[in-house]
């Protein structure tokens, strides 16, 4: 199916519907290992909590020739912060691709979507391909298309809570009208959760905490690049209606005895 079935975002291809972050992981071996293993192309760093340079090799020269490195502002609470640090990124790692994150609450890391589209809007006439985090409002998401990113990613729960999707009916009607690919972004804890964002017409999934902090996080990489294609096909395929009542999956004319 990945040949018939490529996820385009930016301008480009991915054969992967999955992206993961880089960041928590128990060491560089072990985020190597779940990256190959997840088959994820698209890989996010945080450009204010990571060494561009200096000393030993940095993340982003480690990745940068296998995955697609997508830096993000995580940490800035300001237009002017996320602005600055969109263009030290573009200019240390030399893409325009950003996904910008832009927070309104420290307790709960909820984006302000107010300045979110403010600084999208900046960011995208500065020539970058803007995927921002933000909330599930089918209406926030619309004003983030309208002034051009490239994509939304709305939450699906908390920022590291693990809680999967709490608003399933409300992510699906805004997976149905979005002009823009949909990324769920946030919440994701395990399989399960990806598999039901694909279901309900996610365009892809990136997941961090979920693999970082597993027990075994190759192993949940793996478990998370099934899931997504499990997810992405049943969408496909098209699920039964559900019924308030039994419907027999065998016909009643013919049996024995009848």
């Amino acid at each position: 199916m990945a040949n018939a079935d490529l996820f385009s975002l930016g301008g480009e291809t991915f054969a992967s519907r999955l992206l993961l972050g880089s960041a928590g992981y128990p060491n560089r071996g072990t985020l190597l290992d779940a990256l190959k293993e997840s088959g994820t192309e698209i890989v996010t760093v945080a450009v204010r909590r990571i060494a561009l340079s200096g000393d030993g090799e940095s993340l982003p020269s480690l990745l940068g020739g296998s995955y697609r490195l997508l830096p993000n502002t995580a940490g800035c609470f300001t237009v002017r912060d996320a602005v600055l640090t969109a263009h030290l990124a573009r200019e240390a790692l030399g893409t325009p691709w950003l996904k910008l994150e832009l927070i309104g609450d420290r307790e709960t890391l909820y984006p302000d979507i107010v300045q979110l589209v403010q600084a999208a809007e900046q960011l995208v006439r500065d020539g970058f391909i803007v995927l921002p985090y933000c909330t599930d409002d089918p209406v926030a998401c619309q004003r983030l298309a309208d002034v051009g990113c490239a994509a939304v990613m709305p939450l699906a729960s908390f920022i590291g809570s693990g809680r999967g999707i709490l608003n399933p009916s409300t992510l699906e009607h805004l997976c149905s009208r979005s002009a823009v690919p949909v990324i769920v972004d946030a919440g994701i804890g395990t399989a399960s959760h990806a598999a039901l964002a694909m279901e309900l017409g996610a365009s892809a999934v990136l997941a961090n905490t979920a693999v970082a902090r597993a027990d075994h996080p190759v192993l949940m990489a793996a478990a998370l690049r099934d899931a997504v294609r499990a997810g992405r096909s049943a969408r496909l395929a098209g699920r039964i209606p559900e019924r308030l009542f039994a419907d027999p999956s065998s016909p009643e004319i013919g049996m024995i005895g009848s």
